[in-house]
């Protein structure tokens, strides 16, 4: 098979949460790009509205779901309207999530509770659902979790007291592990992307206050940009990463690497 072919996304379905700006809407471009058809899901139905605009006008097939993933009553009547619009989901990209900015001696509980109910408990019940509904009984498909670089180390208090956030996303380090085994005798891949600093809503405050002492301790001296998380979730969510499961992939120009 052609390496072109191994990329090719045509008649899959693909479900992006946080799918409406930031990582996520970069995300849901290169999977579009592919050929997917794309559904986009976000709390806020005016910035989906923007986003299914922004990638029809680049040709790609959308639906949109507005509703909150903190609701875990929520999670499976959001998969069920993807599949009634789109057909059966073959890729799950687990992108929605949140921080808090707090040292650990004054960080709130309700904050703790909030930050690990939608980067961890909602990514475990999304992707029990399209499980569940899709990918096992179908016995293929693809999960991508997006992690941080956050949860490989302990981060850096100079700027980022942020331990409700780093705890999240070592949790989403492991369940792909985790995830990757269980599911692996059913044909799924399941595989995490842990970015650096990119710019976007969450980070917004942190690159304000210590961008340039971010972009400093980075071997390549900047932060992510618009492009630099197509080719890694076109490799994971394509059959051309159908070898690879239980594997995080730091997109950080190095910072990981020092």
């Amino acid at each position: 098979m052609s390496v072109k072919k191994l990329f090719d996304l045509g008649g899959r379905t693909a479900l992006v949460t946080g799918g409406s700006r930031g990582l996520g809407l970069q995300i849901a471009e290169a999977l579009g790009e592919l050929g997917a058809r794309v559904a986009i899901t976000a709390r806020k139905a005016n910035e989906l509205a923007e986003a299914a605009a922004h990638l029809k006008a680049q040709g790609v097939q959308v639906h949109t779901v507005a509703t909150d993933l903190a609701d875990p009553a929520r999670v499976e009547p959001m998969v069920k309207d993807v599949i009634a619009a789109l057909g059966p989901i073959d890729i799950l990209v687990n992108n929605a999530g949140t921080t808090w900015g707090a040292p650990m001696i004054d960080h709130p509980l309700e904050a703790w509770n909030k930050v690990i109910g939608l980067n961890l408990t909602a990514l475990f019940l999304v992707s029990q659902a399209v499980g569940k509904l899709c990918l096992v009984p179908r016995q293929s498909g693809k999960v991508v979790n997006v992690a941080s670089i956050a949860g490989l180390v302990g981060g850096d208090p100079d700027y980022m007291s942020t331990i409700a956030y780093n705890s999240s996303k070592g949790g989403v380090v492991n369940f792909t592990r985790s995830l990757a085994a269980e599911w692996a005798k059913y044909g799924i891949n399941v595989n995490a992307i842990a970015p650096g600093f990119f710019p976007s809503k969450m980070t917004k405050g942190i690159l304000a206050a210590a961008g340039d002492l971010i972009t400093e301790r980075c071997p390549m001296k900047r932060v992510g940009g618009p492009e630099d998380l197509k080719g890694v979730v076109a490799l994971l969510a394509s059959d051309a990463g159908a070898f690879i499961t239980g594997q995080i992939i730091a997109v950080d120009g190095g910072v990981t690497a020092v």
